[in-house]
């Protein structure tokens, strides 16, 4: 929300650490007057000051809102203008002590002090009277009296006039530095040290600069709890009304007296910048050039450049060496720099929007819709000590709630819930909330549940589910069909156009002594449609509603479907022959690819049979090989004369024999299989229905 005024002006600030050149007047305090709270998390808090003249205007804020007061921090005057703002580093304790002869541990305790400041000159009274430079402080430990325990004092060394001298710090009147300067230098780091106690707050000086007495208004944008709203939602049989309240935390750290408050519901983009925290550049490191001998390498010649080639490749540089062509980025800094000087010496001053009408009565609430959240503001002044709660009525209308019986399988299989269709037709939109609702349709109000409501602009319609509703039972049972619409065979591959269908059938049984309207959330799937033939037919990002009407203590049957047409591309080469025989009796296929299928299904049993040929001959080999291995056993075990030994010879010549014949067949076989196998990859390249 935009500060209100007439003649207003906003000026950009200036964070400087420099002292402004007059030192004007201190003007009256600022003083909280709006507050205007985001549902993005942050709150925009206007201050406001009588000032006459030059002024210098003080806002104390914490630390942790610094970066955020740098960020949003806008002044309005209509009669003036910002000079600059002035504040302490975030660490000002390390600024001050970075020039001084001593650290901020020096100052814990004067022998510390002391220790830090060898070579200065002091003077000492009391039991004795020096002067001289500090040496060095040496603790020592010595008994109490009466045996009561021990002590710390500390011993100072000087160097004097008279040579080194010694001397109890605690048992002399005073010790002060010769050098006056050195002292101011150390009650400088004490004030210091003074001024920072309150190491969580800075406090800011804005130099106003004007004529006359005028109103500055001084406003930033922080980080703020974030507010609530929630809702009542009265059911009736006349008319349902709608209350929605503000719940909100005063956070900020300072009272709210008699401020007005301003709610804005959206979702705005926010983000935090350290601008209170010193960022260095990180600078490459160059070595020391070093001069050493030279040794001039002998001149071979050179051949001139042409004049317009030296011009070229030097820049086009004038006589005194500066490029005659400026560079591109240089002249879009100079056009934006006299751009803005041409802003500030012309432009005439913007005017702040004027303030919103409030509408009338207590906490009577103005709503309106801006462009991307809705504003609420409270006609009348809040006052909300710090770290206390208010809660405010900011809505109250008749609106449009329907009943109805919402059945989400993924919230409860078995019952739908208890839901009111809500219409906003209050004229602009509703904040995020959550809503209790009571029932005044009987004869007396009853409370019936809880729901949460979504941000709803004006005219949308959002369902507000509160309640399981036991009196209706819904079944449902799916069923997948995959059916082949076309195929073809191109290329290799079979590719199919494919219809694939998923239809759940719901049953739905109501036992209510009124009529329902079940709405049916039936799951979206990508690149699915459902099937025509439902009437109020809605879409969520999720699912389908489908309505349906059913009777008191009626039963009903209602189908939804889901199609879609999918591609699928098979190669002929990997298929199975089971699979060839399937696609050849499909009746879903055209005639030409069936037949197609059963030519490659026939090649393909040609193949199958002689891989089992092959595969019986060269088992009968391994057979015959391990026959042959027993004979040549036993031919070794037997006299070579006996009849035994002839007529293992005589079998062994019959298995040679055989395996010449087995051989040449499996040969054969594999030639066969080989001639077989190209016609069958041939057939299948060359194929097209």
């Amino acid at each position: 929300m935009a500060p209100r005024g007439r003649t207003f002006m906003p000026f950009v600030i200036l964070l400087t650490l420099i002292v402004a050149f007059a030192a004007p007047a201190l003007a009256d305090d600022l003083k909280l007057r709006r507050v205007l709270l985001s549902s993005g998390g942050v709150g925009y808090y206007e201050f406001e000051a009588q000032v006459n003249g030059d002024a210098v205007l003080a806002l104390d804020v914490p630390l942790e809102q610094v970066d955020d007061v740098l960020k949003s921090i806008v002044v309005f005057d209509d009669k003036g203008g910002v000079g600059a703002v002035r504040l302490p580093g975030r660490e000002p304790l390390s600024e001050v002590f970075r020039d001084l002869p001593f650290g901020f541990d020096a100052l814990t305790s004067a022998p510390a002090l002391f220790g830090s400041l060898r070579g200065a000159e002091v003077v000492i009274t009391g039991k004795r009277a020096l002067t001289g430079r500090l040496i060095g402080v040496d603790p020592e430990i010595t008994m109490l009296p009466d045996g009561l325990g021990t002590t710390t004092r500390h011993r100072v060394s000087l160097l004097t006039a008279a040579g080194v001298q010694q001397f109890v710090l605690e048992e002399q009147d005073s010790v002060r530095f010769a050098d006056a300067a050195l002292e101011a230098q150390v009650n400088t780091a004490l004030n210091a040290i003074a001024e920072n106690r309150v190491r969580d707050r800075r406090s800011l000086e804005i130099n106003a600069r004007g004529t006359g007495e005028r109103s500055v208004r001084v406003g930033y944008v922080v980080s703020a709890p974030l507010w609530k709203t929630s809702y009542r939602l009265s059911l009736s049989k006349a008319k349902n009304g709608l209350q929605g309240w503000a719940h909100l935390e005063n956070l900020s750290g300072r009272d709210w007296e008699g401020v007005e408050l301003t709610l804005a519901s959206g979702n705005p983009v926010t983000f935090r910048q350290a601008l209170y925290t010193a960022y260095f550049v990180s600078r490459p490191e160059v070595p020391v050039e070093v001069l050493g001998r030279v040794l001039p390498q002998v001149n071979q010649g050179s051949i001139a450049l042409d004049e317009e080639d030296r011009r070229t490749k030097m820049g086009r540089l004038s006589r005194d060496g500066a490029s005659t062509e400026a560079p591109a980025e240089m002249e879009v800094a100079d056009s934006m720099m006299a751009g803005s000087a041409a802003m500030s010496a012309d432009a005439p001053p913007v005017p702040a929007p004027e303030p919103v009408g409030m509408a009338g009565g207590a906490f009577a609430t103005a709503r309106e819709d801006a462009s991307t959240q809705v504003v609420l503001r409270l006609s009348e002044p809040v006052t909300v000590p710090s770290g206390q709660s208010l809660t405010v009525p900011v809505i109250d209308a008749t609106v449009q709630a329907d009943t109805i019986a919402l059945y989400q399988p993924s919230t409860h299989a078995r019952h739908p819930l208890a839901a009111v269709k809500l219409k906003n037709d209050t004229g602009t939109g509703l904040p995020p909330g959550v809503v209790t609702l009571y029932d005044g349709r009987g004869s007396a109000v009853d409370y019936v549940g809880d729901a949460r409501l979504a941000p709803m602009p004006a005219g949308e319609d959002r369902l507000l589910s509160f309640a399981v509703d036991q009196a209706v039972i819904v079944d449902r049972e799916d069923k997948s069909v995959r059916t082949v619409v076309s195929g073809k065979i191109n290329q290799g591959y079979l590719q199919l156009s494919v219809r694939e269908n998923e239809r759940t059938k719901y049953r739905i049984k109501s036992s209510a002594a009124d009529a329902r309207t079940v709405l049916i959330e039936h799951p979206r799937r990508y690149d699915w449609e459902i099937e025509p033939g439902h009437e109020g037919v809605e879409l969520t990002d999720t699912a389908y509603r489908i309505p349906v009407k059913v009777a008191a203590g009626q039963s009903i049957e209602t189908d939804v479907g889901l199609t879609r047409t999918v591609a699928e591309s098979y190669a002929l080469a990997d298929m199975q022959p089971e699979n060839l025989v399937w696609y050849s009796e499909d009746g879903s296929l055209d005639p030409k690819v069936r037949a197609a299928f059963k030519q490659l299904s026939a090649k393909r049993a040609e193949i199958e049979k002689l891989r089992r040929s092959i595969e019986r001959l060269e088992g009968a080999k391994a057979r015959l090989f391990e026959d042959q291995s027993r004979l040549r056993d036993n031919l070794s075990r037997v006299p070579s004369e006996s009849d035994l030994h002839a007529r293992y010879l005589t079998k062994l010549a019959a298995q040679e024999t055989e395996l010449d014949k087995v051989g040449i067949e499996a040969e054969n076989a594999r030639e066969a299989l080989t001639a077989a196998e190209a016609a069958y990859a041939e057939l299948i390249r060359t194929l097209e229905v």
